[in-house]
């Protein structure tokens, strides 16, 4: 089996390890609303699907998902997957929303099956009628890839690597970390975070705040500046994008995820492994990598008091944080080992392969006979 990764150029690229059974092709999609630059990536699309004779059409996230089902099926490849990991929509009001949720439709329409990241997820997906209970699946216990447990591993940082750390960041040798990683944009509740945190310096608790990720500017069709000046207070230390977040997790001591919407919470089950507990929102996904009292506390969305609450509640009480930051742990190893969770997908991949037999005659009515497919493209 050889696999194609279809992506946006990004940073992570130089990270890919090429060789004969992975080939790699860059096609810009952008993240928001962009016609004619949209158009341009579904021609694209459409012509590498036809150049290559994929089998298997796998994509993730709203707009490279819909652009993929539309150029699948054009192409018409056999077997078209797709996973939800989040709905933007959800978040969303007015024509933006209805449009929004009709591309997840058209996505659920165009492929052969579709998954969701988390139950939770997938039992919104179907309540909300964006497709059918029976055409949505969930892998294992959910999460795209699982976490790489030899990466995420506490114990490959050394004290003196950590104390040398917190010396670089101008953090004091016994103060509490609470760490957030992920982009920075306002429907990840940083706000929320950002009050809670300086409430917590009011109250005066010895705690630091590291900010991991990019600031994005460019979500959902709008603008948003919600970090305020970078250093304009010091126990705040917003370090951008890291492609090392696990170095940051290492010093931590609480994980904190405020998001309003999440497909799973991918970052939520790398900090688990890194055995930190985390308070995160009650919200389709993340109560599916945070079980409530054992491996972290969650509570409502956009509630910046309940948000204190929970973090004073953890900070008043190292005995919890260890406990629940040893639960996370493993319950991380037993359901979100990366090679356990990639060998279902490869299991899927053969399942739907041989069910798919026949599929591009129907779907290839002006045909005339079948090709010979060689690739799988994610």
């Amino acid at each position: 089996m050889r696999v194609t990764l279809v992506s946006s150029e990004g940073p992570e690229w130089s990270s890919f390890e090429i060789d004969e059974k992975l080939s790699v092709k860059k096609i810009n999609i952008p993240r928001s609303l962009k016609p004619w630059q949209d158009l341009v990536a579904l021609v694209r699309l459409t012509s590498f699907f036809l150049s290559r004779r994929f089998d298997i059409v796998h994509s993730t996230t709203p707009k490279a998902g819909l652009l993929t089902a539309l150029a699948a099926f054009i192409a018409r490849v056999p077997v078209r997957l797709h996973t939800y990991t989040g709905q933007p929509w959800v978040t969303l009001h007015g024509p933006l929303r209805w449009s929004a949720r009709l591309a997840d439709r058209v996505i659920g329409l165009l492929s052969t099956k579709c998954y969701a990241d988390s139950d939770s997820q997938a039992k919104f997906l179907a309540k909300e009628g964006i497709l059918a209970a029976r055409k949505i699946a969930v892998i294992g216990r959910g999460s795209i890839a699982g976490v790489d447990l030899i990466r995420f591993d506490p114990d490959k940082f050394s004290t003196a690597e950590k104390q040398q750390l917190r010396k670089a960041l101008s953090i004091a040798e016994n103060s509490k970390i609470i760490i957030y990683v992920g982009r920075i944009t306002k429907e990840k509740g940083i706000s929320e975070l950002l009050a809670a945190f300086n409430a917590l310096l009011d109250q005066n608790y010895d705690v630091d705040l590291i900010l991991a990720g990019p600031q994005d500017q460019d979500c959902s069709g709008t603008k948003s500046s919600i970090m305020g000046s970078p250093g304009q207070c010091p126990r705040i230390h917003w370090i951008g994008y890291t492609d090392r977040p696990e170095k940051y997790l290492s010093l931590s001591d609480i994980f904190c995820l405020p998001s309003y919407r999440e497909g799973f919470g991918t970052s939520v089950i790398e900090a688990a492994a890194m055995g930190l507990p985390t308070v995160g929102t009650r919200i389709n996904g993340i109560v599916d990598s945070v079980i409530h009292g054992e491996t972290g506390l969650l509570v409502p969305a956009r509630d910046g008091q309940m948000l204190l609450g929970a973090l004073k509640q953890l900070l008043d009480q190292p005995a919890e944080i260890k406990r629940m930051g040893k639960e996370a742990r493993r319950r991380c190893f037993q359901y979100y080992d990366a090679e356990q969770i990639n060998r279902m997908v490869a299991e899927e991949y053969v399942d739907v392969l041989k069910k798919g037999k026949g599929l591009r005659n129907n779907y290839s009515v002006n045909e005339k006979g079948p090709r010979k497919q060689k690739e799988n493209s994610v």
